[in-house]
C-alpha cells in the first residue's frame, strides 16, 4: 500500500519551487498543481478557475479543491505548492495529515532574497528560454532582509515543531539538490510512485546564475549587514527551561476597579494585593477576586470592558534571594534543601535558624549555581515557581491570557498609579515591600555573576542591570 495519497512542497518564492514541480509532473503517476492556495490565483498567475472551482468557491471550502485533486489523480498522487502566505486552513489539515507527504524545500536565504528583488524589479518570474532573460542589478536593503529572513525562520520553525509534534518526518530537499537525478528519484520513492526520472527536465532555467555580490548595487553594505547577523544565534541565552502553564488560579482581580494582577512568584505579592485591596472606581467597593478557573476568568473578562492585566517583574538577583530566604532556609522548599546539601555540599542550617552573613553569602551562592543547573535541566528537582525564570512564567500566561503591561518593582508606584488612570480608578498608595538587608550585604561582585549567570534568559529579555539596594524613602 502506497504511504501517501497526497503531498505538499512546503517552500517559498525564488527557491526553485517551479523547476521542482516541473520535475515532478515528469514523474510518471504525480501531478503536481502549483500554488493551488495562492491567495491572488489558482495554480499560475492570473488563473481564476480550476478543476472546476472558482477563486471564491476555492475560499469558501480550500479542502473542496484537494479533494478534486486527489480525484484527478485517479491511481497516482496529487500535491501542490504552498508558501508562507497561503491559505493556512490548508497547511493545518495537511501537517495534522500522515497520509499527505510533506516536502519541505530550502534555498540559501539571501540568495532567494535577492533573487526575490530581481524578479520584482523586472517582472520575470520564471524562465524557459535562456535568451529571453532578463538581467538588473538591484539594492540590497539590510531591514527588508533581516525583516524577510525573521519571517522565513519563523514559518519554518512552525512547521518544523508541528511536524515533530505528530510524529512526522519530511523529505528535505535544497535548492542545491534539485538537479540531482538520484536525490529527484528518491523523492519518487519517498512518495511511494513507481515511476522514475531518466534524466532531470530542463525546461526551467536557472535566472541569475551570479554569485549574490554580482546582483547587486551595494555589496560592500550587503556585507557588512550579513556580518551583523547572527545566523547561530550565539548572542541568545539557551532555554531549556521546562514550559509553564498559566497558573490561572493565582490570579488575583480588583472587586472595584477593571484590573487583573497575574503574579509571578517570589515578586513584591504583598505591595500588589495590597493596593489591589484598595484601588476602586468611585462607585464601587473595594476588595479583591481571586480563585479562578479558566471558565470564572472567562466570565470575568466579560463582565470587565476594557479591563487591563498585568505582571510585576523583580530584579532576578533580589527575586532568587527571596526564594532562597522563604523557601531554602525555612524549608519549605522540602525535598530542595535535601538536594543541595547532598549534591551541592550547601551548609544549610536547620529550618528557620539564621545563618552568619558570611555563611549566607556561601550558600546563596552555592543555591544560584543550583539554580542555573535547575533551570538548564541538569537536575532531577522539578522548577519551582519561585526561582524559574520570569520569562517562562510570561510566556505561561499566555495559554490564558497576555498581559496589557509589564511593570518593574522599581517603578512600582508610578506603574500602577498609570493603571488606575487607565481604567478610571482611584489610586491608593502603595506600600513598598521592606528592604532586605542581608542581600545588600552580600550582592558583591560574584554574587551578582553568579545571578546574571543563573538567569541570563531574564537578563536577556528584560534589560536587567546589576542590582542595587532600593533608595530609602
Amino acid at each position: 500500500m502506497r504511504p501517501f495519497d497526497l503531498f505538499i512542497v512546503i517552500a517559498g518564492m525564488r527557491t526553485g519551487s517551479n523547476f521542482l514541480e516541473d520535475n515532478l509532473n515528469a514523474i510518471p503517476g504525480v501531478a503536481c498543481h502549483g500554488e493551488a492556495f495562492n491567495p491572488h490565483f489558482i495554480g499560475t498567475k492570473d488563473r481564476g478557475e480550476y478543476l472546476g472551482m472558482t477563486l471564491a468557491a476555492r475560499d469558501r471550502d480550500p479542502l473542496a479543491l484537494v479533494a478534486a485533486m486527489r480525484d484527478a489523480a485517479g491511481a497516482g498522487i496529487a500535491g501542490f505548492r504552498f508558501f508562507h502566505d497561503h491559505d493556512p486552513r490548508v497547511l493545518d489539515r495537511c501537517l495534522d495529515d500522515p497520509r499527505c507527504a510533506k516536502i519541505v524545500l530550502t534555498r540559501n536565504p539571501l540568495d532567494a532574497f535577492v533573487s526575490l528583488q530581481i524578479a520584482r524589479a523586472t517582472g520575470q518570474w520564471k524562465l524557459g528560454d535562456a535568451r529571453r532573460r532578463r538581467a538588473e542589478k538591484v539594492r540590497f536593503d539590510p531591514a527588508d532582509f533581516a525583516a524577510y529572513l525573521a519571517e522565513q525562520r519563523a514559518f519554518h520553525a512552525g512547521v518544523h515543531h508541528r511536524l515533530q509534534a505528530t510524529g512526522q518526518t519530511a523529505f528535505h530537499i535544497a535548492y542545491d539538490d534539485l538537479g540531482d537525478l538520484a536525490v529527484l528519484n528518491g523523492l519518487a520513492a519517498f512518495l511511494g510512485v513507481p515511476g522514475r526520472l531518466e534524466a532531470v527536465s530542463q525546461a526551467v532555467k536557472k535566472q541569475n546564475p551570479e554569485p549574490a555580490s554580482e546582483k547587486v548595487t551595494n555589496p560592500a553594505e550587503m556585507a557588512a549587514a550579513l556580518a551583523a547577523l547572527d545566523p547561530f544565534a550565539l548572542a541568545l541565552p539557551p532555554a531549556f527551561e521546562p514550559a509553564r502553564g498559566a497558573a490561572v488560579p493565582t490570579f488575583v482581580a480588583a472587586r472595584g476597579a477593571p484590573l487583573l494582577w497575574l503574579p509571578i512568584r517570589g515578586g513584591p505579592a504583598a505591595s500588589v494585593q495590597g493596593w489591589l485591596a484598595q484601588v476602586r472606581r468611585a462607585d464601587a467597593a473595594p476588595g479583591v477576586v481571586h480563585g479562578f478557573s479558566r471558565r470564572t476568568l472567562a466570565d470575568w473578562q466579560a463582565a470587565s470592558p476594557g479591563a487591563r492585566a498585568f505582571c510585576v517583574l523583580r530584579h532576578p538577583l533580589a527575586r532568587a534571594h527571596a526564594a532562597f530566604r522563604d523557601r531554602i532556609l525555612t524549608g519549605e522548599a522540602g525535598v530542595v534543601a535535601g538536594v543541595l546539601r547532598r549534591q551541592w555540599k550547601v551548609a544549610l542550617p536547620a529550618a528557620g535558624a539564621a545563618l552568619p552573613v558570611a555563611e549566607h553569602r556561601a550558600a546563596f551562592l552555592s543555591f544560584l549555581r543550583f539554580v542555573k543547573g535547575n533551570l538548564a535541566g541538569q537536575t532531577a528537582v522539578r522548577v519551582d515557581p519561585a526561582w524559574a525564570s520570569q520569562a517562562a512564567v510570561i510566556d505561561g500566561f499566555a495559554a490564558a491570557i497576555r498581559p496589557d503591561h509589564i511593570l518593574r518593582e522599581e517603578r512600582l508606584a508610578q506603574g500602577l498609579a498609570f493603571l488606575a488612570a487607565e481604567t478610571g480608578a482611584l489610586a491608593p498608595p502603595v506600600a513598598a515591600e521592606p528592604p532586605d538587608p542581608v542581600l545588600a550585604a552580600i550582592a558583591d561582585a560574584e554574587v551578582q555573576a553568579a545571578s546574571r549567570d543563573a538567569y541570563a534568559r531574564d537578563h536577556a529579555a528584560f534589560g536587567f542591570a546589576d542590582w542595587t539596594p532600593p533608595a530609602a524613602s
